[in-house]
């Protein structure tokens, strides 16, 4: 035999023994993710916060953002205005709506303050606790 056709032999040989040692691996593979499936994990219960959302009747606490926005009757632009809000002015969110309008979604909140109404939800603020709105409100005042 030639030194050629003895290097293709070893060739033919080298590939034969890879693909036997790429089966081999990829039983393993297949196997140990198998196996993973079925492997049984520690689950920790899911405890709720304590201030839960849904324990309130109210989202939170907004501060008005813009220069003075109207309250409106319905969560809709063209709604009539109930009266105005002054950039600063503390605000209870009780509730939170997308419409759509024009092809174009809006967020509005019904708000509780010294008027119940609607607000866009761009002109204010939102924070979980009243403190933490007085806090911001006082820094916008300043």
């Amino acid at each position: 035999m030639t030194k050629t056709v003895k290097t293709a032999i070893f060739f033919i040989n080298m590939r034969i023994a890879m693909k036997h040692v790429f089966s081999q691996l990829m039983i393993l593979f297949f196997t140990a993710i198998l196996f993973s499936c079925f492997a049984k994990k520690d689950e920790s219960p899911v405890i709720p916060p304590v201030t839960s959302p849904l324990s309130r009747d109210y989202i939170g606490f907004g501060v008005i953002t813009a220069s003075f926005t109207h309250i409106m009757a319905d969560p809709d632009q063209n709604s009539p205005s109930l009266g105005y809000l002054r950039r600063g002015s503390l605000v209870r969110i009780l509730r939170r709506q997308t419409v759509k309008s024009g092809g174009v979604f809006t967020s509005w909140v019904l708000t509780e303050g010294n008027q119940q109404g609607w607000l866009k939800e761009e002109v204010l603020s939102i924070y979980e606790t009243e403190s933490q709105a007085k806090t911001a409100s006082e820094s916008i005042l300043k």
